[in-house]
């Protein structure tokens, strides 16, 4: 990236941001006051009307629902006919908007006056009844009519009253002692539970008031209707002429405030920024085309920066890029560049943030993965992008802690739906979904063609190498196994990001630096698990981090640990790194356990593979029932009909662990119970399926990018880096003829 300027008169200013947009190169960055005398500029004339125009375009959008489907052919679209169009539907639409908003509110207002009418219909007494008296008082209500009843009967106010009850509502009338009180019956009523009803002036019956009320609603909605079509042909009709107004609009917004970033005098402005270095010069031809030697554009430093916010700038040609010499320039710009130099005492002065923004590019598979990294932070621009080494490991590990064939098949659908259903970072996210259901898919049917926690290859009736997930006594192994392999994992991904870590150091400081910030933690960290999967002091080391070796390559490789003579180096190793640690960085020391620490961190891995996977035996258990075959394998089994657990039941070397729901359904004699058992059991198998996988994209997902952005990132990787966004717009709907 190259920083760059372009100082000129204010005369010019319209037609370089023309150029500066058509060539759609030049990240601008905005003025801070650097420059003494400068200040921010302000919009260009028309940047209101244009804005007001731009809110009225996007206003019609939203009530005509108009999308980016309605585009139509792109074409260009003068101001004039912009202007009047606009105005036509403009007016066309807010009329029918507004007869559209009085038919809804009319609509509204009926229901209201229905729902009022429903308790009175309960009732079933004409509403003239219920009103207009001198000497006695009418209340209706929703109440308990024996709570009304005691209140009233024990009120020495009321001489008599009489209490008429439809549903939940009562209708009171009620003789006052004194001919002359009021409000005799509510004060009765003080200490009861009521809510008390307006009612309706309509002499009908509440029945046929709300006919009527429902038939003039079903008018209404007739006229609703016919103002929505005639919504709709107007949207048919405009559509695509707001789609280009909008674009136009936008576009014209976004150059007349652009000065808004400059930095700026009575007479001259500076706008500065970053573009690509290979397209400065086309760049500084396209600006010096459109205005010739009134404005003075000028290559200030091709920059790599260092994360702790050092910088280096190659040394630029004073002709300019290339070597090419730099065009003679007009009084205006002189002066400009001259009121500039003042400013800073004849040096330069960037506007806000020295940093170059970041381009990220990683390719159609490993994109959407830049969403995730994203949300830790975008990678400054001397960083390394971690993006292909998160589509790399992410969809593994998350793979690995589901491993279910049928879960995998939902999280893939689901990515599916959401990819082509959905724009930007939903879009992204349906990527990330349909990877991750392919790797949880792929070690579904490692671990024994799982599917939703049921070993299909039993069913199968075949012999599968890896007997399962270390749930059940026969796979006690392969669970321990998993364990080492999460490990292992571990070890391998730190070194990775303590790699990048020496990598980087050295290019931005030298070796010394390298080693002592980076080498290391790489020597701790490999020669500490040397040590511990050597033969140094075997008895106090579990067997099975010997043993997972030939487990998993079913006995093809066995690994007893390294020998003693390579556990000590490793010892020395690790040792060694302290050393190098304390004189390069003594504060870290404090810290020194932390690449064993880190490591065993990645043991998640495995404890929510074994918690996912219990979790779906334990629903196929509720449901279905299981059993264990003391006399083969060890393994659980699944029993599913009646018959299968009598037979369980009589058979000696068949241990029952739980006899399920479903299993009380027999076929041969059906009954009301069974039918009940079966369909709990299916309602009781789908229900805890849709919890573990949805927990699993919860559990999976978040351990997953834990590991990611703690452990791995945290060894050479800060975020923090700005999007390239160019000043400048790729036309959909326009033309620029």
């Amino acid at each position: 990236m190259s920083r760059v300027s372009v100082t000129g008169s204010k005369r010019v200013i319209d037609d370089v941001i023309e150029a500066a947009y058509a060539h759609h190169s030049l990240h601008v960055t905005d003025y801070d006051e650097r420059y003494e005398g400068f200040e921010p500029g302000t919009s260009l004339d028309g940047a209101e009307t244009v804005n007001e125009r731009l809110v009225t375009v996007r206003s019609l959008e939203s009530i005509l629902d108009v999308s980016e489907d309605d585009a139509e052919v792109a074409r260009s679209l003068d101001d004039d006919e912009l202007v009047s169009e606009l105005e036509r539907v403009r007016e066309r639409v807010n009329e029918l908007n507004d007869q559209r908003d009085e038919l809804q509110d009319a609509i509204r207002d009926r229901q209201e006056e229905i729902d009022r009418m429903e308790p009175f219909a309960e009732l079933g007494i004409d509403l003239e009844y219920l009103r207009g008296y001198d000497s006695v008082e009418v209340v209706v209500g929703e109440a308990k009519p024996a709570a009304v009843e005691a209140a009233l009967g024990d009120a020495d106010s009321i001489d008599a009253f009489d209490v008429f009850v439809g549903g939940d509502v009562v209708a009171i009338v009620a003789r006052p002692t004194d001919s002359h009180a009021e409000g005799v019956v509510q004060d009765a009523l003080v200490g009861v539970d009521i809510a008390l009803l307006d009612v309706p002036e309509a002499d009908a019956s509440p029945d046929e008031y709300v006919a009527e009320l429902e038939a003039e609603q079903a008018d209404l909605r007739d006229e609703l209707a016919g103002i929505e079509t005639e919504l709709e042909s107007v949207k048919e009709e405009a559509a695509g002429f707001l789609l280009r107004a909008e674009e136009q609009l936008t576009i014209e917004a976004e150059k007349k405030e652009a000065p808004l970033s400059f930095a700026t005098t009575e007479n001259a402005f500076v706008a500065e920024g970053w573009v690509p270095t290979e397209t400065y010069p086309d760049f500084e031809a396209a600006v010096v085309d459109a205005v010739g030697d009134r404005v003075e554009v000028e290559e200030h430093e091709r920059a790599s920066f260092t994360p702790d916010g050092d910088h280096h700038a190659e040394p630029v040609d004073e002709g300019g890029a290339g070597g090419a010499p730099t065009p003679s320039v007009t009084d205006d710009a002189e002066d400009a560049t001259a009121e500039r130099e003042a400013a800073t005492d004849g040096g330069h002065a960037g506007h806000g943030t020295d940093d170059p923004p970041v381009v990220q590019s990683n390719g159609s598979a490993a994109g959407p993965f830049e969403l995730l990294v994203q949300a830790f932070g975008r990678p400054k621009y001397s960083e390394f992008d971690p993006t292909l080494l998160v589509f790399l490991t992410f969809p593994a590990m998350f793979g690995f802690m589901i491993g279910d064939v049928g879960y995998g098949v939902l999280y893939a659908a689901i990515g599916v739906f959401m990819y082509t259903k959905f724009d930007g970072a939903f879009r992204e996210l349906g990527s990330v979904a349909m990877w991750a259901g392919g790797f949880t898919i792929l070690f579904g049917i490692y671990y024994g063609i799982d599917l939703f926690g049921y070993h299909a290859y039993q069913l199968l009736g075949i012999h599968w190498p890896v007997e399962g997930k270390g749930l059940s006594p026969a796979d006690l192994d392969w669970g321990l196994s998993f364990l080492v392999v999460s490990v292992v994992f571990g070890i391998v991904h730190l070194n990775v990001g303590h790699v990048l870590s020496f990598v980087s150091t050295l290019q931005q400081h030298d070796v010394k630096h390298a080693v002592y910030e980076a080498g290391s933690w790489l020597l701790i960290l490999n020669g500490a698990w040397i040590w511990i999967f050597s033969q140094v002091f075997p008895n106090a080391k579990p067997d099975f981090l010997f043993e997972a070796v030939s487990v998993l390559t079913f006995g093809a490789v066995s690994f007893s640990g390294f020998p003693v003579a390579v556990g000590w180096a490793g010892a020395v190793a690790a040792l060694l790194g302290l050393v190098l640690l304390g004189i390069g960085e003594p504060p870290e020391l404090a810290e020194f356990l932390s690449p064993v620490v880190n490591v065993i961190s990645y043991a998640r891995l495995m404890a929510v593979l074994l918690a996912k996977g219990g979790m779906a035996l334990a629903v196929n258990l509720l449901a279905f029932g299981a059993y264990i075959d003391d006399g083969g394998d060890g393994s659980f089994h699944f029993i599913f009909s009646a018959d299968y657990l009598d037979k369980v039941q009589n058979t000696a070397d068949y241990e029952l662990v739980f006899a399920g729901i479903t299993t009380a359904f027999d076929p041969a004699s059906i009954g009301a119970v069974g039918v009940v058992a079966l369909v709990g059991g299916i309602v009781v198998a789908v229900v805890g399926h849709i919890v573990v996988l949805l927990l699993g994209v919860t559990s999976a997902g978040i351990q997953a990018v834990r590991l990611e952005y703690v452990e791995f990132f945290g060894n050479f990787y800060e975020g923090g880096g700005r999007a390239y966004l160019p000043f400048g717009r790729d036309r959909k709907y326009t033309r620029d003829d």
